[in-house]
């Protein structure tokens, strides 16, 4: 079935601002609570959230071969089970509805009094299911900082990283949409100079500038995803913010790595950004210095020109842009990623979800973390109103934006904002 959503002459009659990151051409797809307290899949245009439950059930999906409660669900996982196909018809069907020159919803006020809300009627919920989350490594400017600090700069990177996509399995269960509060961590950590470990709240907490990918049923157990199908197992993307303690995280990740200082908590944007409508921006990814093995070898273009930004916001004050990059800077590419994760036979789910690892650039002004912009603490990174920052403080606003840009089209992901709150006391 072609793809029909991404000409850039295509003009819809909702109302949407230039520059928005949800023109006609974006078609996410997310769930939402609606004014009458009701949950359903839904997707957005420019500031209009739109109920495809309704849409669905009012008949304008005729001819899909869609299940009646599809869309009349809390999760996205078994519209996402439906597959490729499914959604490409859905993204296309939305996009006939809503064109400038289709009249049928248009002119049918008492359709759009129960199909169409403003997005400062609905609340976003976590959009999927996530049974279970991957965490990769896979920029090679963040691996290469990261072991520049904390072993030899000559070999900063691991033996094994530039023949791996490097990852760990994560914490789905404290995975939150944008707009959660998180609390400091407590743990426990090693000071400096110390001989034994305290216990307290983390003084290093920190942000990761990451993306991820969310699945669908894509395989058997014993069944690996070949290279060059593995992008049709993949429904979309979100930009996420894998939290971390930095301190934590130093004094317990040997010799098993990732813990406690990583799984307190991860945001991820409630819109998921389809494949289909990120395709216009496929750019050439990073030369791969050590030709993979087969099963991970790729030719053509393989990433994608992501925009991405983090902001931090003090309380009661404003954001200020710390760093900007580009998921463009990925060094091990999605397919890459879910191909070497399921090369061993590794079962992966619809509402599965990929986290890509801290996404830096090539200059300090586009490094992905507070632990890479002061540099493990030896340098303060500025904000507009006079204060700075070496981690994060309680009550700082973390955000994170990500759009892309071509042919005078703007597509976004919308932001993950997560407030960090001060730690809850801790009581024997």
């Amino acid at each position: 079935m072609p793809e029909n959503t991404n000409n850039p002459n295509k003009k819809t009659w909702l109302k949407v601002a230039q520059n928005s990151d949800f023109p006609i051409q974006n078609i996410p797809f997310g769930v939402f609570l609606t004014r009458d307290d009701i949950i359903t899949i839904g997707t957005r245009i420019g500031d209009f959230a739109i109920d495809l439950g309704a849409l669905h059930q009012l008949g304008y999906f005729e001819g899909i071969p869609l299940t009646d409660d599809i869309f009349l669900q809390d999760t996205l996982n078994d519209f996402i089970s439906d597959g490729k196909k499914t959604w490409r018809a859905v993204r296309n069907r939305i996009s006939e509805i809503f064109d400038i020159s289709n009249s049928k919803l248009q002119n049918n006020e008492e359709h759009k009094k129960v199909i169409l809300f403003s997005m400062d009627e609905v609340e976003m919920q976590l959009p999927v299911q996530i049974g279970d989350y991957t965490d990769f490594y896979s920029s090679r400017e963040h691996a290469t900082n990261v072991g520049t600090m904390f072993r030899d700069p000559e070999n900063a990177l691991m033996p094994n990283w530039l023949h791996i996509p490097v990852g760990y399995h994560g914490r789905s269960s404290t995975i939150i949409p944008s707009g959660t509060p998180i609390r400091r961590p407590l743990g426990q950590t090693m000071p400096k100079g110390a001989e034994k470990p305290v216990f307290g709240p983390s003084r290093l907490v920190d942000f990761e500038l990451e993306m991820a990918f969310i699945t669908t049923d894509a395989n058997v157990l014993g069944e690996p995803i070949p290279i060059d199908e593995a992008e049709d197992y993949i429904f979309g993307m979100v930009l996420f913010n894998d939290w971390s303690a930095r301190d934590i995280q130093k004094w317990e990740y040997v010799p098993l790595g990732p813990f406690l200082a990583k799984n307190f908590a991860s945001s991820i944007s409630a819109w998921i950004v389809t494949m289909d409508a990120l395709e216009p921006f496929r750019v050439e990814s990073p030369k791969q210095d050590i030709e993979p093995f087969p099963y991970l070898k790729q030719n053509g273009k393989q990433s994608f020109d992501i925009h991405l930004e983090v902001a931090i916001q003090p309380e009661n004050g404003r954001p200020t842009s710390i760093t900007k990059s580009n998921f463009k800077y990925m060094y091990w590419t999605m397919a890459q990623q879910l191909a070497h994760h399921t090369i061993n036979g590794c079962i992966v789910n619809s509402g599965d979800m990929m986290g890509s690892g801290t996404i830096s650039g090539p200059t300090p002004d586009s490094y992905g973390s507070m632990l890479e912009l002061s540099w493990q603490g030896t340098k303060s990174v500025p904000l507009s109103d006079g204060q700075s920052r070496k981690f994060i403080e309680d009550n700082d606003t973390v955000i994170l934006t990500g759009y892309c840009e071509k042919d005078g089209i703007h597509i976004g992901f919308g932001e993950v904002k997560t407030k960090l709150l001060p730690a809850i006391p801790f009581e024997k």
